[in-house]
């Protein structure tokens, strides 16, 4: 694994640190700020449409948001992974997205593709948790999965995300919650 040195990154929701973390081809970011003991982590994969242009189909750009205020208020970080639509790329998330006009919901979209529901890796996570010497958390997220995936990490608490769903996202959230075991 490759690191980058750390560096300012002044945002709209504060000033943070940021470093990047290359493994397998694949470069992750940290964006922290002030990390207590038992930090908040935010483990937050890629989006380009929710986080960069404001997806209306998805909670993944408020998810963001909402984890660097908190952030930005209480300290902590969110491990940015790039594993874009639940690691089928772009390409094939803009095609499940074309199914999901059709009316399947996002899983259905996935299998009619060829993908399983998520194929996300968050292996790395425990890797970089360790770079900083971190090795208990509370974990900011309503997947249970991601938590389940931290085998050397304690989760002292897990904090949900609570986001208003909107008329483009409601089917979407409700099949996460449903079918992905997402805690909403």
């Amino acid at each position: 694994m490759k690191i980058s040195e750390k560096a300012s990154l002044p945002t709209k929701f504060g000033e943070f640190k940021i470093q990047s973390f290359e493994k397998e081809g694949k470069e992750h970011l940290v964006i922290f700020k002030n990390i207590p003991e038992i930090p908040i982590v935010r483990i937050h994969s890629e989006c380009l449409t929710g986080d960069a242009l404001g997806s209306l189909k998805c909670d993944c750009g408020e998810q963001l948001e909402y984890a660097l205020k908190l952030i930005n208020e209480k300290g902590g970080m969110v491990i940015y992974l790039r594993q874009e639509g639940r690691g089928i790329g772009l390409f094939n998330k803009v095609n499940a997205y074309a199914l999901q006009d059709r009316g399947l919901d996002t899983v259905e979209a996935n299998h009619q593709l060829g993908f399983e529901a998520d194929l996300r890796d968050f292996s790395i996570v425990e890797e970089i948790l360790s770079h900083f010497n971190i090795n208990k958390i509370k974990l900011l997220t309503n997947n249970p999965k991601k938590e389940f995936s931290l085998k050397n990490i304690e989760v002292v608490e897990r904090i949900p995300i609570k986001i208003k769903p909107n008329p483009h996202n409601e089917f979407y959230l409700q099949t996460k919650k449903e079918k992905m075991g997402h805690i909403l």
